[in-house]
Protein backbone atom coordinates (compact mmCIF):
# COMPACT_ATOMS: atom_id res chain seq x y z
CA UNK A 1 0.00 0.00 0.00
CA UNK A 2 1.53 3.40 -1.10
CA UNK A 3 1.31 5.96 1.57
CA UNK A 4 -0.62 9.45 1.14
CA UNK A 5 1.55 12.81 1.52
CA UNK A 6 -0.32 16.02 2.12
CA UNK A 7 1.82 18.81 2.98
CA UNK A 8 4.08 17.79 5.89
CA UNK A 9 2.29 14.98 6.49
CA UNK A 10 2.85 11.30 5.56
CA UNK A 11 -0.22 9.41 5.88
CA UNK A 12 0.50 5.24 6.00
CA UNK A 13 -0.58 2.09 7.71
CA UNK A 14 0.47 1.27 10.77
CA UNK A 15 3.23 -1.94 11.38
CA UNK A 16 3.02 -4.62 13.94
CA UNK A 17 5.92 -2.76 15.64
CA UNK A 18 4.24 0.40 16.18
CA UNK A 19 1.98 -1.18 18.68
CA UNK A 20 3.48 1.49 21.62
CA UNK A 21 3.06 4.07 19.52
CA UNK A 22 -0.78 2.87 18.72
CA UNK A 23 -1.77 2.72 22.43
CA UNK A 24 -0.29 6.03 22.89
CA UNK A 25 -2.10 8.26 20.08
CA UNK A 26 -5.16 5.87 21.52
CA UNK A 27 -4.83 7.12 24.86
CA UNK A 28 -4.19 10.75 23.88
CA UNK A 29 -7.35 10.67 21.76
CA UNK A 30 -9.72 9.13 24.78
CA UNK A 31 -8.19 12.34 26.73
CA UNK A 32 -9.49 14.78 24.58
CA UNK A 33 -12.43 17.69 25.37
CA UNK A 34 -14.52 15.50 23.43
CA UNK A 35 -13.65 11.85 23.79
CA UNK A 36 -17.34 10.97 25.51
CA UNK A 37 -19.16 12.45 21.87
CA UNK A 38 -16.42 10.15 19.93
CA UNK A 39 -15.38 7.23 21.40
CA UNK A 40 -17.12 4.47 22.84
CA UNK A 41 -14.49 3.49 24.98
CA UNK A 42 -13.06 5.27 28.31
CA UNK A 43 -9.46 6.29 29.01
CA UNK A 44 -9.32 4.21 32.46
CA UNK A 45 -10.82 1.43 30.34
CA UNK A 46 -8.06 1.83 27.45
CA UNK A 47 -4.93 2.01 29.75
CA UNK A 48 -6.14 -0.81 32.27
CA UNK A 49 -4.98 -2.64 29.00
CA UNK A 50 -2.24 -5.05 28.86
CA UNK A 51 0.44 -4.51 26.23
CA UNK A 52 -0.64 -7.48 24.41
CA UNK A 53 -3.91 -6.09 23.75
CA UNK A 54 -1.75 -3.13 21.87
CA UNK A 55 0.26 -5.99 20.49
CA UNK A 56 -2.38 -7.94 19.02
CA UNK A 57 -4.13 -4.74 17.76
CA UNK A 58 -1.22 -3.21 15.84
CA UNK A 59 -1.37 -6.69 14.15
CA UNK A 60 -4.57 -7.01 13.48
CA UNK A 61 -5.42 -3.32 12.18
CA UNK A 62 -1.22 -3.25 10.38
CA UNK A 63 0.46 -3.51 6.98
CA UNK A 64 -1.34 -6.85 6.18
CA UNK A 65 -4.15 -7.27 7.54
CA UNK A 66 -7.39 -7.85 4.85
CA UNK A 67 -10.06 -7.29 7.55
CA UNK A 68 -8.99 -4.16 9.43
CA UNK A 69 -6.48 -1.34 8.45
CA UNK A 70 -5.44 1.64 10.84
CA UNK A 71 -3.55 4.93 9.20
CA UNK A 72 -1.71 7.56 10.78
CA UNK A 73 -0.38 10.67 10.24
CA UNK A 74 3.18 11.33 10.71
CA UNK A 75 4.72 14.62 10.56
CA UNK A 76 7.99 15.10 9.16
CA UNK A 77 9.81 14.68 12.98
CA UNK A 78 7.99 11.42 13.32
CA UNK A 79 4.95 12.47 15.51
CA UNK A 80 1.88 11.09 14.65
CA UNK A 81 -0.74 13.37 14.21
CA UNK A 82 -3.93 11.83 13.50
CA UNK A 83 -5.59 8.30 13.24
CA UNK A 84 -8.49 6.28 11.03
CA UNK A 85 -9.42 2.98 11.23
CA UNK A 86 -10.99 1.10 8.81
CA UNK A 87 -13.20 -1.86 9.89
CA UNK A 88 -14.33 -4.59 6.93
CA UNK A 89 -17.50 -6.19 7.11
CA UNK A 90 -19.09 -8.88 5.04
CA UNK A 91 -22.75 -9.24 3.84
CA UNK A 92 -24.49 -12.01 6.23
CA UNK A 93 -22.17 -11.18 9.32
CA UNK A 94 -22.82 -8.95 12.40
CA UNK A 95 -20.89 -6.10 12.77
CA UNK A 96 -19.31 -5.34 16.37
CA UNK A 97 -22.54 -3.88 17.98
CA UNK A 98 -24.81 -6.97 16.92
CA UNK A 99 -26.29 -5.33 13.96
CA UNK A 100 -26.62 -7.29 10.85
CA UNK A 101 -24.38 -6.41 7.98
CA UNK A 102 -26.43 -6.30 4.84
CA UNK A 103 -23.60 -5.67 2.46
CA UNK A 104 -19.89 -5.78 1.92
CA UNK A 105 -18.67 -2.32 3.92
CA UNK A 106 -15.87 -0.92 5.40
CA UNK A 107 -16.75 0.55 8.70
CA UNK A 108 -14.46 3.42 9.93
CA UNK A 109 -13.43 3.88 13.66
CA UNK A 110 -11.30 5.86 15.98
CA UNK A 111 -10.93 8.82 14.19
CA UNK A 112 -8.65 11.57 15.58
CA UNK A 113 -6.73 14.14 15.14
CA UNK A 114 -4.70 15.86 17.90
CA UNK A 115 -5.99 19.23 18.22
CA UNK A 116 -3.04 21.20 16.54
CA UNK A 117 -3.46 19.48 13.38
CA UNK A 118 -6.96 20.27 13.04
CA UNK A 119 -8.49 22.51 10.35
CA UNK A 120 -6.37 21.59 7.84
CA UNK A 121 -7.80 19.35 5.25
CA UNK A 122 -5.32 16.34 7.00
CA UNK A 123 -8.71 14.37 8.01
CA UNK A 124 -9.51 14.55 4.35
CA UNK A 125 -6.23 12.53 3.67
CA UNK A 126 -6.48 10.36 6.52
CA UNK A 127 -10.08 9.31 4.92
CA UNK A 128 -8.64 9.08 1.68
CA UNK A 129 -6.59 6.24 2.81
CA UNK A 130 -8.84 4.45 4.75
CA UNK A 131 -11.71 5.08 1.93
CA UNK A 132 -9.68 3.90 -0.66
CA UNK A 133 -8.30 0.75 1.23
CA UNK A 134 -12.29 -0.64 1.54
CA UNK A 135 -12.58 0.30 -1.91
CA UNK A 136 -9.80 -1.43 -3.32
CA UNK A 137 -11.36 -4.64 -0.57
CA UNK A 138 -14.50 -4.44 -3.24
CA UNK A 139 -16.30 -2.87 -0.17
CA UNK A 140 -20.07 -1.38 -1.68
CA UNK A 141 -19.99 1.48 0.94
CA UNK A 142 -18.48 3.08 3.74
CA UNK A 143 -19.83 3.84 6.79
CA UNK A 144 -19.28 5.49 10.54
CA UNK A 145 -21.37 6.21 13.52
CA UNK A 146 -21.19 9.81 14.69
CA UNK A 147 -22.68 11.45 17.77
CA UNK A 148 -25.59 13.44 17.53
CA UNK A 149 -23.92 16.37 19.02
CA UNK A 150 -21.30 16.12 17.32
CA UNK A 151 -21.47 18.67 15.04
CA UNK A 152 -17.94 19.05 14.15
CA UNK A 153 -17.14 15.85 13.34
CA UNK A 154 -20.70 15.74 11.08
CA UNK A 155 -19.53 18.71 9.49
CA UNK A 156 -16.04 16.88 8.43
CA UNK A 157 -18.27 13.90 7.42
CA UNK A 158 -20.51 15.71 5.15
CA UNK A 159 -17.15 17.89 3.60
CA UNK A 160 -15.82 14.33 2.39
CA UNK A 161 -19.05 13.07 0.64
CA UNK A 162 -20.53 10.93 4.09
CA UNK A 163 -24.21 11.39 4.40
CA UNK A 164 -26.72 10.40 7.36
CA UNK A 165 -28.60 6.91 6.23
CA UNK A 166 -31.42 7.72 8.52
CA UNK A 167 -30.26 4.42 10.94
CA UNK A 168 -29.96 6.14 14.28
CA UNK A 169 -28.54 3.73 17.05
CA UNK A 170 -27.28 3.90 21.12
CA UNK A 171 -24.29 2.52 21.79
CA UNK A 172 -24.13 4.15 25.28
CA UNK A 173 -26.09 3.34 28.63
CA UNK A 174 -28.47 6.46 28.14
CA UNK A 175 -30.68 5.60 26.02
CA UNK A 176 -30.94 9.31 25.21
CA UNK A 177 -27.74 9.91 23.64
CA UNK A 178 -27.81 8.98 20.00
CA UNK A 179 -25.38 8.03 17.20
CA UNK A 180 -26.13 8.55 13.56
CA UNK A 181 -24.97 6.63 10.77
CA UNK A 182 -23.16 8.43 7.90
CA UNK A 183 -22.38 6.69 4.54
CA UNK A 184 -20.54 6.57 1.76
CA UNK A 185 -21.46 4.81 -1.47
CA UNK A 186 -18.94 3.76 -3.83
CA UNK A 187 -18.41 5.53 -7.01
CA UNK A 188 -19.51 3.86 -9.65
Amino acid sequence: MSSFVRNEYVVRAIRPDDWERVKELRLDSLRDPVAHLAFLETYENAVAKPDSFWQDRAVTSGEGSTTARQFIAETADGSWAGSVTVLLEEAGSKDWAGFAVERRQGHVVGVFVRPEHRGNGLIESLFQAGVSWAWERAAERVRLFVHEDNARAQGAYRKMGFAPSGLVVSFSKDEAEQELEFVLERPV
